[in-house]
C-alpha cells in the first residue's frame, strides 16, 4: 500500500527531438578550415530549435545559465537530444549502434579541430574554442564524458528495462548528471561540491525522464514519442490493440516488490494493479535526491559540511575539481552559488514531481506531458533566491 508521504521528506543518505527542424544526414565529410561565423550562426539557431521543440524546459532553462556558457550549453542539450533520438528512430539495434559509432567518431574528431559538417558538431566545435580562448588554454571539456552518454545511451538502446532501481541511478549519473558536469566545466568551474550536488540534481532528472516517457514508450503513438510536446491523442482502448509493441520500463526490483507485471500494464495501462505504487516508488528516490541536493546547500549555508562524501569523486574525470577543492565552506557556497544556473533541471524536474503527486502518481495523465507555464517565474524565483 502507498504511503502518504509527500516529496518534502527526509534527505537520502549518501548515495526528446526534431519538428520544424530539418534532419541532416550524417555526414562524414569534413571541414577542411574552421566553420565560418555564417555557419556557426546556423548551427546555434539549428540547435536551440532542437531545445525548443524537443526539449523545451532545457530551452526554458537557458536563460539561467551564464552567458558565457551558453554556447557550450546548446551544444551539450542538443547533443544529447540527437543521442536520445537513435533508440526512436533506428529501424534496427545494429543501425542504432551504427549511429552511435557515427556520433563517437564525430565528438573524436571536433575535439581534434576537425568537426563534420553536422550542426551540433560545429556548435560543439565553437563551444570547445570559446572556452579555450576565454580560459587562455587552461579550462577544457572532457571528452570521455561526452562519450560516456554515448556508452549509456547504447546499453538501453532496445529501451530494456532497469535491472535494480540502483541500475536506473547509474544510467542517471552517466547521462544527465553528465550533461551537468559538462555544462560546469563551460563556466568554467572546477568544484568538488558543485560536481556533488550536480549529481543529485542529475539523478533526479534522469530517473524522471524515465517516467516521463514510460506511457509513450509502452504505448508508442509515433517515432518521436520522445517529444516532450508530445500528448496522448489516443484513448486507452485503441492504445490496447498496439499494446505487443510496447515496452514497460520500470526497475525490475520495484515491479517484483509490488507486484507489477509488464503484460497487465500493456495490457490494462493506467488501470495495471500495482502500477501507480510502482510509480511512487520510483519517484520517491528521485524526490530524495532533490532534497538531498537542498540540504547540500542549506548545511553549507549554516557553515556546516555538505553533510555526507561525493561517491563519485574518486573517478578520473573529476581530478581537476578534487585539486581545486576547498576546504572553507565559504568558498564551497561560494562556487555552488556561481554555478546555480546549472542546477536549475532541479526546479523542472520538482515541478514535474508535484503534478504527478496531484494526479496520485498516475503517470499516464495526459496534463503531464504539457508544458508547465508557472516554470519561467519559478525558474527565476528559484535563481533570485538560491534555492530550488
Amino acid at each position: 500500500m502507498r504511503c502518504a508521504t509527500t516529496f518534502t521528506g527526509r534527505a537520502c543518505p549518501s548515495r526528446t527531438l526534431y519538428a520544424s527542424t530539418k534532419r541532416r544526414s550524417f555526414s562524414t565529410v569534413h571541414w577542411s578550415s574552421k566553420p565560418t561565423q555564417t555557419e556557426i550562426r546556423s548551427a546555434r539557431e539549428y540547435c536551440a530549435n532542437l531545445l525548443k521543440n524537443y526539449d523545451s524546459p532545457s530551452y526554458t532553462l537557458l536563460a539561467f545559465i551564464p552567458p558565457q556558457a551558453q554556447t557550450a550549453y546548446l551544444a551539450i542539450r542538443a547533443f544529447n537530444i540527437e543521442i536520445a533520438r537513435i533508440a526512436d528512430t533506428a529501424s534496427t539495434a545494429q543501425v542504432g549502434a551504427l549511429r552511435l559509432q557515427f556520433w563517437r567518431d564525430t565528438v573524436t574528431k571536433t575535439f581534434q579541430g576537425a568537426p563534420p559538417k553536422q550542426p551540433v558538431a560545429i556548435q560543439l566545435h565553437a563551444a570547445i574554442d570559446e572556452l579555450a580562448r576565454r580560459s587562455n588554454g587552461q579550462a577544457r571539456f572532457s571528452k570521455s564524458w561526452l562519450l560516456r552518454i554515448i556508452s549509456a545511451r547504447e546499453q538501453y538502446l532496445s529501451n530494456n528495462p532497469y535491472p535494480t532501481m540502483d541500475t536506473l541511478e547509474r544510467y542517471s549519473e552517466n547521462t544527465y548528471s553528465t550533461l551537468l558536469y559538462l555544462t560546469l566545466q563551460a563556466l568554467p568551474l572546477a568544484s568538488i561540491t558543485a560536481d556533488h550536488i550536480a549529481s543529485h540534481v542529475g539523478k533526479a532528472t534522469g530517473i524522471v525522464a524515465v517516467l516521463r516517457g514510460l506511457p509513450l514508450l509502452a504505448f508508442p503513438l509515433s517515432p518521436n514519442h520522445h517529444s516532450n510536446n508530445a500528448g496522448l491523442a489516443d484513448n486507452v482502448a485503441n492504445q490496447r490493440a498496439r499494446s505487443q509493441q510496447g515496452v514497460v520500463t520500470l526497475p525490475l526490483d520495484i515491479m517484483a516488490e509490488v507486484g507489477l507485471r509488464e503484460e497487465d500494464v500493456l495490457r490494462k495501462g493506467p488501470e495495471a494493479e500495482g502500477l501507480r505504487d510502482a510509480v511512487f516508488s520510483v519517484a520517491i528516490r528521485a524526490s530524495d535526491h532533490l532534497i538531498t541536493a537542498r540540504s547540500m546547500i542549506t548545511n553549507l549555508r549554516k557553515g556546516q559540511d555538505v553533510g555526507h562524501d561525493f561517491e563519485h569523486s574518486s573517478e578520473e574525470e573529476h581530478t581537476a575539481a578534487r585539486q581545486s577543492a576547498s576546504t572553507s565552506v565559504s568558498a564551497q557556497l561560494s562556487d555552488v552559488e556561481k554555478a546555480f544556473g546549472v542546477f536549475m533541471p532541479a526546479v523542472s524536474t520538482q515541478l514535474w514531481l508535484d503534478r504527478l503527486q496531484m494526479v496520485d502518481f498516475d503517470v499516464f495523465r495526459e496534463q503531464l506531458r504539457h508544458r508547465d507555464w508557472k516554470l519561467p517565474w519559478k525558474a527565476w524565483l528559484a535563481q533570485r533566491r538560491k534555492a530550488f
